[in-house]
């Protein structure tokens, strides 16, 4: 049995925590909400972010950062993308040298435009940086229905090591050491949801989703060979698995916000009525920054970028894609 922190009381943290814990390991989670903590430590459920989820017993909860890191023998991170380096900061003075961190945010930090796995790497030197990802909705993976997700690191061995420590009978984790491939499909799967819910909310048809799906990861792949990630990576379930799940249900925030936005709805509205965050909204402007800065061409993104954070109109928007010329892959 080993000891676990979980950082982050979100969805994600709460479902991996119950991963984890079915693991046979001893969990501590911790929540920035007091009410959280309240809730999952008196009632063994976290009505905020995951209501009518019964989560697996034995969890604990804390509001002391420092508590779920000092000691334990490895570490989860699940807070939003943009928190990430300021709550990795806080933990620095209390994480032992050679812990695995393994980080399940899915983002590029604005601004430096790093990528998950190198924004712990830069925070927490003294860690052994992972990254996991793959096609895996919260709620189903907190009510322990089957799963196959990607965890990857640098260390070969460290990789199977946390890939075992993680493994359940309904979650099945593969070990690959492709960081930068693994982070970079995970950012690329919520900015093309975006894109594929505005293609629903436009009512423009499946053959213009499985389009625009298609071609987005396409990009994903294109921007993962310029910064030297192993292509094979997005054939996989880091890659198209998480992208198919994730562009092609409204259980996804990022596709319900596309379609909000092929409704007509603005995008400031439908995120100032959520309390988690919707990651695509947060780092399309980045993804479109970070392939300008290594000069790769990712249309779908850039529209995307576009409509939420340059006020474009999405008709105009979806005319530019429609007339771009593409090579056939």
């Amino acid at each position: 049995m080993a000891r676990i922190g979980v950082i982050g009381g979100g969805a994600f943290g709460t479902a991996m925590a119950c991963v984890v814990r079915r693991s046979g390991h001893e969990v501590l989670l911790w929540a920035r909400e007091a009410e959280v903590v309240a809730a999952i430590n008196a009632d063994g459920i976290n009505q905020m972010f995951l209501p009518g989820v019964r989560i697996a017993s034995g969890i604990r909860a804390t509001a002391e950062l420092a508590a779920a890191v000092t000691g334990m023998d490895f570490i989860l991170m699940a807070v939003p993308a943009q928190h990430l380096r300021s709550v990795a900061r806080l933990m620095h003075p209390h994480l032992q040298a050679g812990t695995p961190v393994v980080t399940c945010s899915k983002g590029i930090e604005r601004g430096s435009l790093a990528l998950m796995p190198e924004v712990v790497a830069a925070t927490l030197p003294q860690a052994s940086v992972a990254v996991l990802s793959g096609p895996s909705f919260a709620r189903e993976i907190a009510n322990d229905l089957p799963c196959g997700v990607v965890l990857a690191c640098g260390n070969n061995e460290t990789a199977y090591q946390l890939s075992a420590a993680f493994r359940s009978r309904n979650f099945c984790v593969h070990p690959s050491r492709d960081v930068t491939g693994v982070a970079i499909g995970g950012v690329m799967k919520n900015v093309v949801a975006i894109a594929s819910g505005v293609a629903a909310g436009r009512k423009l048809g499946e053959n213009a989703r499985a389009t625009v799906i298609t071609l987005g990861l396409e990009e994903s792949l294109r921007l993962g060979m310029a910064k030297g990630a192993d292509p094979a990576t997005f054939l996989g379930l880091a890659g198209a698995g998480d992208m198919m799940l994730t562009a092609n249900s409204l259980q996804s925030r990022n596709t319900s916000l596309g379609v909000a936005l092929g409704e007509g709805r603005k995008a400031a509205d439908v995120l100032a009525a959520r309390k988690e965050v919707t990651e695509g909204a947060h780092s399309a402007g980045a993804v479109v920054a970070l392939a300008r800065r290594l000069d790769v061409s990712m249309p779908i993104s850039e529209a995307v970028d576009r409509v939420l954070n340059h006020g474009a109109d999405i008709d105009a928007a979806i005319a530019d894609l429609l007339a771009q010329p593409r090579e056939a892959a």
